[in-house]
């Protein structure tokens, strides 16, 4: 599990993190990205699978375990590039992500995470 100082929770944070155009997509996820920060303020990560994607929550909920577990892994690794420059990060799962197994949902976070 994340700890609970990276996680993006309120709902106006989300809002500004969408409001600013900084998108990446690859493979089904998208990421989003909030302004650059100045502060000593730890990164704060959401991660959000539509209804639309799918129907069934269980499809939904388990990309969003697929993708936080992947962030969780490369947070643990120190291999998360430039996000630590950013306030609020937001990985959107799509239904292509839905068929992607583990090995490639943490390649794609990382290689989104490196285009940042």
């Amino acid at each position: 599990m994340i700890p609970r100082k990276y996680r993006l929770k309120s709902p106006a944070a989300f809002s500004a993190t969408y409001r600013v155009n900084n998108l990446h997509r690859k493979n089904g996820i998208i990421l989003l990205a909030g302004m650059k920060k100045n502060k000593e303020i730890p990164t704060k990560v959401g991660f959000v699978v539509s209804k639309k994607t799918h129907k069934r929550a269980v499809k939904r909920n388990r990309l969003k375990r697929l993708m936080r577990e992947s962030y969780r892994l490369l947070l643990k690794e120190d291999r998360t590039g430039n996000a630590g420059e950013y306030i609020s990060l937001i990985f959107l799962g799509q239904s292509r992500a839905l068929e992607n197994d583990f090995k490639t949902t943490k390649q794609t976070i990382f290689e989104l995470l490196s285009e940042l």
